[in-house]
């Protein structure tokens, strides 16, 4: 097949006509062309050439050219596409390394091997195209909510036709058992869009807790407005559902907005969800006071929250445990989701047997320690007392407010719990010594004796073993595993020392050492992870 005047045009035409027909760039066919003829003329003159084909775009006219391109002598290595600069001077005036020297050559022939590797190119050049568009497409879309028709179903995946492409929704993204037949509507939300060698991958979704808040956003105008905001959604996906919402607008109540005249905006959520339940709660800024909207329809009798574990505790009457839990833990496991915290539920009476266990156990702590009777230990602890350091170290006014105790007596108790702890001091420090910590560590502020010598059973005996600890490594953390957090004891978590106080420690220990400079602590310290601040193989010494 030669590229004559006879089908010049017709290289634009067709061009014209697959762009059209793939919705792409016809630049992007012609140059698919052009590389195409540039192939063929190749296998013709010889794969050492450097031909390249110019199509004219009004025209259609094809011209093939031949390059050589200047270069030094010593890197002349292609004789059929380079020259040196003193061959270059046959052809160019003052040549230069790195011009290039073009003459026309003879159109070629193209055979059926030649045009069916010309076919295959331009097919592969408009499947890229083809892709690149589908993918700018899609990837700004990323967290919306899209309607597409089933075409066929493969080992559980469903495969969506979603106009311009296909997506994919994954067997473990569907609703319980939802089942589809071929050419059935399904409205999905885009959870991931991403380039992969064989083409973009649309990722769909009916699983994922945003697919939920979407749904809302089309139903209840106030939150496609921005006057309602959907603050956590919590989805135990074709069984039940939370959601909390908040108003910005102090005349619109929230739940009755999404709600709707008579259930009907939920419901039409519902509807789409399978019938999925869905609580809608109140948003709150106060932990607690979100936590008992999200609990509901359990009532709560008593909230304890330990923000440094990210933990709560939630006390329930007896008669409302199951009803707080929900079926195989469901309600408690939403709220959870919904509130980012670990809930513990007891009931009233586990809460009572705790507190009298812990009553107990510290009055035992103040008749062994500090030679008192029954009675007078109780005293102590129902004053607040917990610890032989609150005794020995409380202002003695504190002290003489307990019934029975006169100034002799203070001064006495606090003697005793100053003795015993010394001696625990001297025991722990002893222990620490003969396990090898050095006075570097000994001498270190901010580090109790029993400190110490958990350091050392864990193998830090020196400064630089404590400079390498990591934060959490002191205070202990949690890590989320799977979806569920898991809890990272510390060694000096027993001493309840939190991660700020690590964090100082450590970073103390390594401006002593010479590792950090106290004047970059003080300009980069909002930024800079403290952890990250020296690494093990600078400090010379490993932990």
């Amino acid at each position: 097949m030669a590229i004559t005047s006879a089908n010049q045009l017709e290289l634009l035409q067709t061009a014209e006509a697959v762009a059209r027909e793939k919705m792409i760039d016809p630049e992007l066919v012609v140059e698919a062309m052009e590389e195409s003829l540039a192939r063929a003329a190749k296998s013709r003159y010889g794969a050492e050439m450097d031909i390249r084909v110019s199509i004219d775009r009004k025209t259609g006219r094809a011209t093939f050219t031949r390059v050589r391109t200047v270069v030094p002598d010593d890197e002349l290595e292609n004789y059929q596409a380079q020259l040196t600069v003193e061959q270059a001077r046959q052809y160019l005036d003052d040549p230069k390394i790195g011009d290039e020297f073009r003459e026309e050559v003879p159109p070629v022939e193209m055979g059926r091997i030649a045009a069916q590797s010309a076919k295959q190119v331009i097919l592969q050049k408009v499947r890229e195209a083809e892709r690149d568009r589908q993918y700018e497409e899609f990837k700004d879309r990323v967290g919306t909510i899209i309607n597409g028709v089933v075409k066929r179903e493969e080992y559980g995946n469903i495969i969506v036709d979603v106009g311009q492409g296909e997506a994919i929704l994954r067997r473990n993204e569907k609703i319980g058992r939802e089942s589809y037949r071929p050419n059935d509507r399904i409205r999905c939300y885009i959870k991931d869009v991403r380039r992969e060698a064989r083409g973009p991958q649309i990722f769909l979704s009916r699983t994922d807790p945003q697919f939920m808040a979407e749904l809302f956003k089309m139903e209840v105008p106030e939150i496609y407005d921005g006057i309602i905001e959907i603050k956590a959604v919590a989805r135990d996906p074709g069984s039940r559902a939370k959601i909390g919402v908040i108003s910005h607008d102090s005349s619109i109540d929230p739940v009755g907005a999404c709600v709707g005249m008579r259930g009907s905006r939920v419901q039409a959520v519902v509807n789409e969800l399978q019938g999925e339940k869905i609580d809608i709660i109140p948003w709150n800024e106060d932990q607690a006071t979100f936590l008992v909207n999200a609990l509901q329809p359990a009532e709560v009798s008593k909230v304890v929250i330990d923000e440094d574990a990210q933990r709560i505790e939630v006390v329930v009457p007896d008669d409302q445990l199951s009803l707080a839990i929900g079926r195989r833990g469901q309600n408690v496991r939403l709220a959870s989701q919904l509130t980012g915290l670990d809930i513990d539920i007891m009931t009233e009476a586990e809460e009572s047997e705790r507190r009298q266990a812990e009553f107990a156990e510290r009055t035992q702590l103040f008749m062994d320690t500090l030679d008192l009777d029954e009675f007078f230990a109780q005293l102590l602890v129902s004053e607040g007392f917990s610890s032989l350091e609150e005794v020995a170290y409380v202002d003695r006014d504190e002290l003489l407010v307990i019934d029975g105790v006169d100034e002799d007596t203070a001064d006495e108790l606090q003697a005793r719990a100053r003795d015993y702890l010394e001696e625990l001091n001297k025991k722990a420090l002893d222990r620490a010594r003969e396990l090898g910590v050095e006075d570097s560590l000994v001498e270190f502020e901010g580090l109790t004796p029993q400190m110490i010598e958990a350091l050392a059973e864990d193998g830090i005996k020196t400064l630089e073993d404590f400079a390498t600890c990591a934060d959490w490594e002191l205070a202990g953390g949690w890590t989320t595993v799977d979806g569920e957090r898991v809890k990272d004891e510390g060694l000096l978590e027993k001493f309840d020392v939190s991660l700020e106080e690590a964090q100082n420690l450590v970073m103390t220990a390594r401006v002593q050492l010479g590792w950090v400079d106290i004047a970059d602590l003080k300009t980069d310290a909002p930024e800079a992870d403290a952890d990250a601040a020296i690494e093990p193989a600078e400090a010379g010494a490993s932990s």
